[in-house]
């Protein structure tokens, strides 16, 4: 599948108000504790995207009963924290990371052996850093060349607590040691370098689990029980910062992004825009399940270029994408250090922005942990042509965007994982004032 989004030309703007669909990070979660739970859960608002639907396929391949999803609706019967069964094959996790980092820890735990797989990005990503600290824990997990995956699990160990220092700050590996720690003999206890996202913590405690948070170490005391919980997902930052990016860009545009989670920990993407001089407002915040939720307002404002704080890079690494576009939009040079992690996601994001920028006429220069980008100003345009996405659906949809500001068509390849995090994309928005066409 390719798009062709329609040269923008500085005169499409983005306007109305609208949804995107639920936070990826949460419904994983809501998957994973409302099966280990006792009782029976309802989640609302869950991303029927790809990736969360893996994670769901697997604890059904598992013996948890799954009712849904039906228009974001899942109710989900609990089997308690030893209630799963060994699948009959190995659990394909398609192009999720996190749903593979987060299943190893859950899964060191059990009893019976299961094989972890995935697509052919997937199996290229490091896997390592899981691990390895289950292995300290008495995790026995098996990886292909280079500790990639597929992942073995061998069941049976009994697992010890640990007081993990990550060498590298990543909620995926914070997650992962905790839920181990739920099945270890003791207080298991990870600090992490820079604050990361806080999802598995804030869920944990809506499903009855002590949680310890202090000075950067979270904290869990095994072996612990989970009690059913209704979860309301709200909807995902990182899918409406596409649209907080197109607006902010596209002159005359005034867009609001209906109930977003606005966690502190994935907050980063506002918080770089506005130093970049975007004119973003925050509405009828509250909160919901533990975690705070706003309508996000958009109106157009002329950017400017910005060292992006370092302290700010883990609270937006997934919108970084997203941000480059923001960036050559931008009056003036950006500057984005600190952000080596980029180059370990579903693609090498650094270097495949920075090829489809330069593509588009932007000069983007990578480097080993960011890009240096000379922005065309506000009343300035992007050229078009073709990008390729590599696979990569934070990719696809930033150039989607891109084509707001662009004096000719862009044309991006391979855009079929879109579905694994944002289903419809391009109906949604076409809905609010993209150009955009979609080819099979």
């Amino acid at each position: 599948m390719k798009y062709i989004a329609k040269a923008g030309n500085n005169k499409t703007p983005l306007q109305g108000e609208i949804r995107v669909p639920g936070d990826k990070s949460i419904s994983h979660r809501s998957i994973m504790f409302a099966s280990l739970a006792e009782g029976s859960s309802r989640i609302t608002g869950f991303l029927e995207g790809e990736d969360s639907l893996n994670t769901l396929r697997a604890f059904r391949a598992m013996g948890v009963s799954i009712d849904g999803p039906e228009n974001g609706e899942i109710t989900i019967q609990g089997v308690g924290m030893h209630g799963l069964k060994a699948p009959g094959r190995p659990l394909d996790l398609g192009n999720s990371g996190t749903s593979m980092r987060l299943l190893a820890g859950l899964l060191a735990g059990q009893d019976f052996d299961v094989e972890l797989t995935g697509d052919s990005s997937l199996s290229k990503r490091p896997m390592k850093r899981v691990t390895d600290p289950l292995a300290l824990m008495g995790a026995k997990v098996e990886t292909a060349e280079g500790g990639r995956p597929p992942l073995k699990i061998h069941g049976g160990q009994k697992l010890r607590a640990i007081h993990y220092e990550m060498p590298m700050a990543s909620a995926q590996v914070k997650s992962c040691c905790l839920l181990a720690g739920l099945y270890a003999e003791g207080k298991t206890c990870v600090t992490e370098p820079a604050v990361t996202r806080d999802h598995t913590e804030r869920m944990l405690r809506a499903f009855g689990c002590e949680v310890e948070v202090e000075n950067g170490t979270a904290c869990v005391t095994g072996p612990a029980t989970l009690k059913a919980s209704d979860i309301d997902v709200p909807a995902d930052i990182s899918s409406a910062a596409f649209f907080m990016v197109g607006a902010s860009i596209a002159p005359g545009s005034e867009l609001t992004i209906k109930h977003v989670g606005i966690n502190p920990t994935r907050t980063g993407i506002i918080e770089i825009l506005k130093l970049m001089g975007a004119d973003i407002t925050l509405d009828n915040e509250s909160q919901v399940g533990g975690e705070p939720v706003a309508d996000i307002r958009i109106k157009s404002a002329s950017l400017q270029g910005i060292h992006v704080p370092e302290a700010l890079v883990p609270l937006a690494i997934d919108e970084f994408p997203v941000l480059f576009v923001a960036a050559a939009c931008a009056e003036g040079e950006t500057v984005v250090t600190g952000a080596e992690e980029l180059r370990v996601k579903e693609s090498d994001r650094i270097q495949v922005m920075a090829d489809g920028l330069q593509a588009l006429g932007v000069d983007a220069r990578p480097t080993p942990d960011g890009m240096i980008i000379q922005g065309c100003g506000p009343d300035g345009t992007i050229g078009g042509g073709e990008v390729h996405s590599r696979d990569d659906h934070r990719i696809a949809m930033a150039f989607a965007m891109a084509s707001l500001r662009a004096s000719g068509d862009i044309h991006i390849e391979d855009c079929d994982n879109v579905n694994t995090s944002f289903p419809d994309f391009a109906g949604l928005a076409a809905s609010c004032g993209l150009d955009i066409v979609v080819k099979d």
